[in-house]
């Protein structure tokens, strides 16, 4: 009988990489996550000796948990690379190249999940107006603050957005998100206005000093040079401008998307609402917001109560 054809580690990964990049449409920093998370896995088999994923046992994955916590990780980060060894064994059942989904015998310790931190109302206010109005950078920056914390989008969605996108006489703006999904999301007076100032008096200028073709750019927040904007300078500036507004802590563009969903639910906004808002698949990730709701209520409760 012909020796079956061992199913190597390296390769597996591979195979399943390239399935997540042309099935599930997984953009480019998501399978670069996956990627390297995979990379430990294929270091530990070959550290042990194991040439075939047919090889594998629950004893050795749950070794590989272990020494993942030897490593020093958080436990947030052992968990995360443990979802991507758990999607790649589901995947290779799937496509019945192994027998078992042997990770189903191995349980990844229980961590504590870490609430989101978010601005405050006063603080929100006061990064949006830092940027200015007075020249076409500050339109632009306040018009993708105003955005960003209206519609909860990611940076990449902000970044990525595209004119045609833009339903503003509808109060709507068609964001794309992980695996290509759209979702369409109210935008609001205040990042309506502020997105129309930008379009007409902003966005033109800048996208005049464009140089290459085509010679129109299709996205909606431009650079100095007429060029989309990068990630990279969108971390930049908000930090800059945050500093401006005194705001003192660590800041990011998520956390933008944070503040959005934690004062949506304080407001009485309605849970599954604000997870289609937000783009998540899974309801249960839009609930770690409700444990800053509570807490916020709980505060409230502290202030206000006569027994408080």
């Amino acid at each position: 009988m012909e020796r079956e054809t061992p199913l190597e580690p390296d390769v597996a990964v591979e195979e399943y990489l390239a399935y997540l990049r042309v099935e599930r449409g997984l953009s480019v920093n998501t399978l670069a996550a996956y990627g390297r998370d995979l990379q430990r896995l294929t270091e530990y088999f070959e550290a042990v000796e194991v040439a075939d994923l047919r090889q594998v046992t629950p004893a050795s994955l749950a070794r590989f948990l272990r020494e993942l916590s030897a490593d020093g990780l958080a436990p947030r980060s052992q968990a995360r690379r443990w979802v991507a060894v758990r999607g790649l064994f589901r995947w290779l059942r799937s496509e019945q190249l192994i027998q078992h989904d042997l990770t189903q015998q191995v349980r990844m310790p229980k961590s504590g999940r870490k609430l989101p931190d978010v601005l405050s109302r006063e603080e929100v206010r006061a990064l949006i107006a830092a940027p200015g109005v007075d020249s076409p950078l500050g339109l632009r920056d306040t018009a993708m603050l105003e955005l960003m914390y209206a519609t909860g989008c990611r940076i990449s969605e902000a970044v990525n957005l595209t004119r045609d996108r833009l339903q503003l006489d509808q109060g709507l703006v068609l964001l794309e998100g992980k695996g290509s999904k759209q979702r369409l999301v109210p935008v609001g007076g205040f990042a309506t206005v502020a997105m129309l100032a930008w379009l007409e008096d902003g966005r033109p200028v800048l996208d005049a000093r464009r140089n290459k073709p085509p010679k129109h750019s299709p996205y909606v927040f431009l650079t100095q040079r007429g060029r989309p904007i990068s990630r990279q300078a969108v971390f930049l500036r908000l930090r800059q401008h945050a500093e401006s507004a005194g705001i003192s802590r660590d800041l990011s563009p998520h956390k933008l998307r944070h503040s959005f969903a934690t004062h949506l639910l304080e407001g009485g906004a309605d849970l599954r609402a604000v997870q289609t808002m937000l783009g998540h698949a899974d309801i249960s990730t839009t609930q770690i917001y409700t444990h800053l709701t509570q807490r916020h209520l709980a505060d409230a409760h502290a202030r206000h109560h006569p027994r408080g």
